[in-house]
């Protein structure tokens, strides 16, 4: 079999595919294919992804379709979105090895990724947080995860020529951005044919949402950032449904909408998904566990996020406030006090902008196209409306306010108030 052209692989020509390629036979010892086992495994709304156990180990193999596969042929997408995956996979693995799956094989004409398998423990956060279990390490690992990936590729580290080079690159993967730009931005602040919430309960909310002046003039400046401020490369989707974890383990999968965008986006992105795991636990709580202490540990870890973020981004600053970076160049911001200023400077701005990007991420997933698990596992439609509307209140009020909030703590106090 042939694979010089672009083909959807099913059980059978994966085989076939494996044993042709050696970066991936090699790993699972694919010589003896009547042992390997196949399952596909695909729940996203984009691709197919393979699970493929050999004799001598495991890997997944993920393959990008021409289209969104949760729709069909009818909504075409270009699958070129592996290549973009591949590269921040090997980039951010670079920069946190211990919290990104290393990728063995990239092959860009099958829009093709063979990487490692997340082997049981491992689950998708966002399931673990709704059956409320707590992951000591999750703060840690995920706020080095951001300081290392934002920080290494930002002009805080970079020069400008390479810079404008990355920005070059990931300009490519502007189909997957686009998309962001029409459900993040768009869709919940018009009528569209996409946009779906818990009716009737919330259609008068769905209806404020969209004759909200106040809200649509912030929305337009974060669209404004979000498509205008190549400030370092992010994961472009970072959501509680993009990170695998067991107890000690954190790994960030699936950066598709990845390019050179503004910081706060990923971290908006999740701590926006954090709050909607706490306004969902009401609705997940039960005889014997009112999830009141899980809704405490949620909070602390939204607070832990951001402040071990913010310390340890300020310490890859000053480790590198010498190097290459072009940003703050050393001669000009060349005595302590200057630096100390800048910093604080670009730490209440890079809060702001998470805190604003967190609120429309949490918005379009209550009146938006695609929804979370969080509140959809939720069976009764009226006790799910309660815990969307306590969220969808939040982020309005967290979408025009931001700029008010001097730290993380005061948002979770704030967040508190709103429950």
């Amino acid at each position: 079999m042939s694979f010089e052209e672009f083909k959807p692989l099913n059980e059978k020509s994966l085989v076939e595919y494996i044993k042709a390629t050696p970066a991936l036979s090699s790993k699972i010892g694919a010589d003896k294919s009547d042992d390997l086992v196949i399952k596909e495994v695909g729940d996203g709304n984009l691709n197919f992804v393979f699970i493929v156990v050999g004799s001598s180990g495991s890997l997944v193999i993920k393959q990008a379709l021409p289209y969104i596969r949760c729709i069909g042929e009818s909504w075409p997408m270009t699958k070129e979105r592996a290549y973009f995956e591949a590269t921040t996979l090997r980039k951010h693995g670079n920069l946190s090895p211990d919290h990104v799956p290393e990728v063995y094989h990239f092959d860009r004409t099958m829009a093709l990724i063979g990487m490692r398998y997340l082997e049981p423990p491992h689950i998708i956060l966002r399931k673990g947080l709704i059956a409320g279990i707590e992951y000591p390490f999750l703060a840690d690992h995920m706020s080095d995860y951001m300081a290392k990936t934002l920080f290494f590729t930002s002009l805080l580290y970079h020069d400008t020529t390479e810079h404008r080079r990355a920005v070059t690159e990931f300009c490519g993967n502007v189909e997957l951005c686009r998309l962001t730009e029409q459900v993040v931005f768009s869709d919940p602040y018009r009528v569209s044919t996409f946009n779906r919430w818990t009716s009737p309960y919330l259609d008068d909310d769905a209806k404020a949402v969209r004759k909200d002046s106040a809200l649509k003039l912030e929305i337009a400046e974060l669209k404004s950032m979000f498509c205008e401020r190549a400030q370092a490369l992010i994961h472009g989707d970072l959501h509680t449904g993009s990170v695998m974890v067991t107890q000690d383990s954190t790994q960030v999968i699936d950066p598709e909408f990845s390019f050179i965008g503004p910081m706060g986006f990923d971290i908006g992105a999740y701590l926006g998904n954090l709050i909607l795991a706490f306004f969902a636990q009401d609705g997940h709580a039960a005889q014997g566990n009112d999830r009141k202490e899980y809704k405490q540990w949620i909070l602390r870890t939204i607070e832990q996020t951001w402040d071990l973020f913010n310390k340890r981004f300020i310490a890859l600053w000053d480790q590198n406030k010498d190097g290459p970076g072009e940003a703050y160049l050393a001669d000009i911001y060349n005595n302590p006090g200057v630096l100390q200023l800048v910093q604080e400077n670009y730490m209440r701005n890079l809060l702001h902008d998470s805190l604003g990007f967190g609120a429309a991420k949490m918005i379009r997933r209550i009146v938006g196209v695609a929804h979370v698990e969080d509140f959809e596992s939720i069976e009764e439609d009226k006790r799910r409306a309660v815990c969307e509307r306590s969220a969808l209140e939040f982020a309005k009020m967290l979408l025009k306010e931001r700029r008010k909030f001097k730290s993380i703590g005061e948002v979770v106090s704030a967040i508190q108030q709103q429950s």
